[in-house]
């Protein structure tokens, strides 16, 4: 074989094991997706009474804008919704967005109704399961009753939150309004109606929930 072809023999052979070599390398990464966070909730984070944009959900979505640039809030939140509302509109909300998150923020207006706490935690327990079926990490917001409901009504319907939320390993706020209700001067910060918290009081609610979402964010 003559000196010529030699070369051109092995010319061949070392660009087919560098092609070879770069088929093996790995697919670069995907970029990672953005959050979408989901709050589903009632009037406490639907904003009522407030002006617009001072609500804790939307100081959330300011603080992730300087924090989680990439991260995005859905605000699903009905004045007045219960857990089975939220229950029969959290599918529809799972299709459209596609949450990493789901802020279940439900259950306060259960207790004010005097519906079935059985009720309640299987509307809890539904919503959780559905949003993790889909791929979303959940936060449960818990709630608490005055005193006036009765010592064990009111332990029972604060375990509700609890048990749903280890039952299923989802994450938990026990107490939204932690700071605000159980607070020295409770009535300086709710609205006339003593169920609503004023705009100040939000920024302590935001900050109440963002210790535990913020881990569930990617």
């Amino acid at each position: 074989m003559g000196l010529s072809v030699v070369r051109r023999h092995c010319s061949a052979l070392l660009i087919l094991a560098v092609f070879a070599g770069a088929c093996a390398l790995p697919a670069q990464a995907a970029a990672p997706q953005p959050s979408t966070i989901v709050v589903v909730g009632d009037s406490l984070s639907a904003e009522y009474g407030l002006k617009r944009g001072t609500g804790w959900v939307a100081l959330l979505e300011k603080r992730l804008a300087q924090e989680k640039p990439d991260a995005k809030v859905v605000n699903a939140s009905i004045s007045g919704d219960t857990t089975s509302g939220g229950r029969s509109r959290l599918p529809a909300l799972l299709a459209q967005h596609h949450p990493t998150v789901v802020v279940i923020e439900l259950g306060g207006n259960d207790a004010l109704r005097g519906l079935p706490l059985a009720m309640t935690q299987d509307n809890l327990q539904a919503m959780t399961q559905a949003a993790q079926a889909a791929g979303a990490k959940v936060l449960l917001a818990g709630m608490q009753v005055p005193p006036n409901y009765g010592q064990n009504y009111t332990k029972r319907f604060s375990d509700t939150f609890a048990t749903v939320a280890k039952a299923n390993k989802a994450a938990l706020v026990p107490f939204l309004l932690k700071g605000i209700a159980d607070g020295p001067d409770a009535t300086q910060l709710f609205q006339a109606d003593r169920i609503h918290p004023k705009e100040e009081a939000h920024p302590t609610i935001l900050n109440t929930v963002w210790p535990t979402l913020r881990p569930l964010l990617r």
